[in-house]
């Protein structure tokens, strides 16, 4: 394809990403521009900030259609954000009125005679990730933010080693790579400085830590991948705001994750199960274990006579503090998940997020005042960072993932010693590998490469409790243009007829919840066809993830595709 000159559209500051840390740090920084130039103005003296122009790119065709979490929110930084929250109509499902954390067998429910201190939830709010998203992009606008929904972010844009920017993709490519009638070549958004806060394993944010060697002598990263779906089930049988997280059933013992059950409003409740992507057996899928969750008699009782309402997935970054890549650089500060700020042992991401974005804007703030965007300036965000109380909750669960390493039973004591020792007990790093290295040939996990159906967990979908893949992914709204260029780059496919069919029996075609990759055998020669359903996918970037061979690359398909969510 040919190259040809791109609008440029020059903004002061980019936050790439339309999730909750980005949106908190746009809002944040209108508002303290605002009442700084007000200030200015009543006092007759000083320089004020005129007409700064903050941006928001969003790859979905919405703000919040890609926001999904479980989610309990601890509101500790939404109140530092936006002090008056109740007044101004946050979309809270409920506060946390009661709770339980069980034990599940195959077929009974065992309930601790304590929460554990870390799931303790009084206090926190179960929310709607993507209907957070929605209030908060509506207030950033009120503030003068603003926000371009449905268009991706590609490419960094540099000067020398100083980010200056971000490209948004083509819209109107053919999947030969050819335009069509309705092409539009994407636009070069130049800015003094950008904010990386694109949610786990960005693909802009994974290009800049490569590029730039940020997890150099860290721990390499590692994710869990939750499926979840919201069901309407009849009324009395959860109150909003009531709160379970189960461990055990369906998972193995050596399986990171667990489930949750959150009760909303009208009705209705959120369930998921979490699934560490460090898993070994290579049958293991994800979305087949949380439908397995389902039929366990506790949670068939819960949803009885229910309905589906929607359906999700996406991964989230549990590698903890050893993890955290660099996080400034000349022009450029990463944010929320993209700078893996969530607490494994709470399983809380969105104050952190928050806090994270808040404090974003503050340096940009100074930056701005400065004229400065340089490392040296942006660094007293990191800075400030380290000195939250965020950031003492990652430390202090510093190693729990890793903990899980030799099974549930041993993490479990190790992470009790270790929280009520203070973090003193266990305290150095703990090695880690990267996710994709975790993953045992068939037959060292089976002692076969033929094992039965029952060995692997199959299970058959009912269509009423339990739903296939592509029943379920109805109910998450995705929607992409299919005329346009896969957005999965398998990089030798010849890898996945030879070395993964030998070792691993296909894995991509479980370990994706949505069905994008389908492995066709054809029926005189028994050679295997991949057939790629790149318009299924939910963005959840489990494949870029996971894949033993590294042979998966996510990158952004046309902005606006997607999933739809409004509950999630």
């Amino acid at each position: 394809m040919v190259e040809q000159d791109r609008e440029i559209m020059e903004v002061d500051v980019l936050f790439a990403g339309g999730g909750i840390a980005c949106l908190s740090g746009a809002l944040h920084l209108a508002n303290r521009i605002k009442k700084h130039n007000e200030k200015v103005v009543q006092q007759g003296k000083g320089k004020t900030l005129d007409d700064i122009v903050i941006a928001v790119l969003e790859k979905g065709g919405f703000v919040g259609a890609h926001s999904i979490s479980g989610a309990v929110m601890d509101p500790v930084s939404l109140k530092e954000l936006v002090p008056d929250f109740l007044e101004k109509e946050a979309p809270l499902e409920g506060k946390v009125n009661k709770e339980e954390v069980c034990l599940l067998t195959s077929r009974k429910k065992i309930k601790f005679p304590i929460v554990p201190p870390p799931l303790d939830n009084h206090g926190n709010y179960v929310v709607s990730l993507s209907k957070l998203a929605q209030w908060l992009g509506s207030l950033a606008e009120e503030s003068g933010v603003d926000i371009f929904p449905g268009f991706a972010g590609t490419e960094i844009l540099y000067d020398g080693k100083r980010i200056i920017g971000i490209q948004t993709g083509d819209k109107g490519v053919d999947a030969d790579g050819t335009r069509k009638s309705n092409f539009e070549p994407g636009i070069n958004l130049q800015a003094k400085v950008t904010v990386f806060g694109e949610g786990a394993r960005g693909n802009l944010t994974k290009t800049l830590i490569e590029k730039f060697g940020l997890d150099k002598g860290k721990n390499p990263q590692s994710y869990v991948v939750g499926v979840k779906e919201v069901w309407e089930i009849p009324e009395g049988r959860i109150t909003a705001g009531q709160v379970i997280h189960t461990m055990g059933y369906p998972h193995k013992s050596d399986t990171y994750g667990g489930g949750f059950i959150y009760g909303m409003k009208n009705n209705m409740v959120t369930l998921g199960l979490l699934t560490g992507l460090d898993y070994k057996d290579p049958f293991l899928d994800p979305h087949r274990e949380f439908q397995k969750l389902k039929l366990h008699p506790f949670i068939a009782d819960l949803l009885k006579n229910g309905k589906i309402i929607q359906y999700g997935a996406k991964t989230a970054p549990v590698g903890g503090y050893f993890s955290i890549p660099e996080l400034v650089l000349d022009g450029g500060i990463i944010i929320g998940d993209s700078a893996s700020l969530f607490i494994s042992q709470k399983i809380k991401g969105i104050h952190a997020a928050i806090k994270s974005g808040i404090l974003a804007g503050d340096t940009i703030f100074d930056a701005l005042l400065k004229d400065d965007f340089s490392k040296v300036q942006l660094e007293s965000y990191k800075t400030s960072l380290y000195q939250t109380h965020v950031m003492k909750e990652i430390y202090n669960s510093r190693n729990f993932h890793q903990f899980f390493k030799n099974g549930l039973w041993m993490a479990v004591i190790k992470a009790g010693l270790h929280y009520l020792s203070e973090g003193r007990i266990f305290k150095s790093r703990l090695y880690a590998e990267h996710d994709f290295n975790h993953m045992k040939k068939v037959s060292d996990i089976y002692g076969t490469d033929s094992p039965a159906d029952e060995q692997k967990g199959s299970i058959k979908f009912d269509g009423e409790l339990t739903f296939d893949k592509e029943s379920d992914l109805f109910y998450s709204g995705t929607i992409h243009e299919e005329r346009q260029t896969p957005h999965l780059k398998i990089k030798d496919i010849n890898v996945c007829y030879t070395r993964c069919r030998d070792k691993y029996q296909y894995p991509c075609v479980r370990f994706c919840p949505a069905n994008v990759y389908e492995m066709v055998i054809d029926g005189q020669t028994g050679r295997p066809s991949m057939k790629l359903n790149f318009s299924n996918c939910v963005h959840c970037k489990t494949c870029d993830i996971k894949d033993p061979f590294e042979n998966i690359t996510w990158v952004p398909p046309e902005g606006g595709g997607g999933p739809q969510y409004t509950l999630m």
